[in-house]
């Protein structure tokens, strides 16, 4: 299998998998599977930053325990690209979960870097934000 082809299906399998999981609150796969714990990891999130692997997983902790109960978690790929052991996606995250006890809904515009580590995809660097949020020119 070529080196696009493989991280796509990482993306779309286990990624996914991981994604759908810490909108229902549970956020170990992201921190155990999706996520490199290899400096330098950052993130740029809609929420909360972090500048190192453990910061992030102190970001997963709070989002886990705020999120439940998704009823959508939908992709929508705009563009990737794969080079050597780094890939990038840029994608909309279309969600519907339960935040603090209340139905949200919302669509995140992220780009993530990920770099192959031991044989397996890992996310570097996340930067999402609320699309709603964008004003228009």
């Amino acid at each position: 299998m070529d080196a696009e082809r493989e991280f796509l299906e990482w993306f779309d399998t286990t990624w996914r998998e991981a994604e759908v999981a810490v909108h229902n609150g549970d956020a170990s796969l992201r921190d155990e599977v999706t996520w490199s714990k290899r400096e330098p990891v950052t993130l740029f999130g809609a929420g909360w930053n972090a500048s190192n692997a453990e910061e992030a997983r102190a970001v997963f902790r709070k989002l886990e325990e705020r999120f439940s109960d998704a009823v959508q978690s939908d992709i929508s790929l705009v563009a990737h690209g794969v080079s050597g052991d780094l890939a990038y996606t840029v994608h909309r995250e279309h969600t519907t979960t339960v935040v603090h006890g209340e139905q949200r809904q919302y669509v995140l515009r992220v780009t993530q870097v990920y770099r192959r580590e031991d044989g397996t995809w890992r996310v570097i660097h996340r930067h999402g934000d609320d699309e709603a949020s964008i004003q228009a020119p």
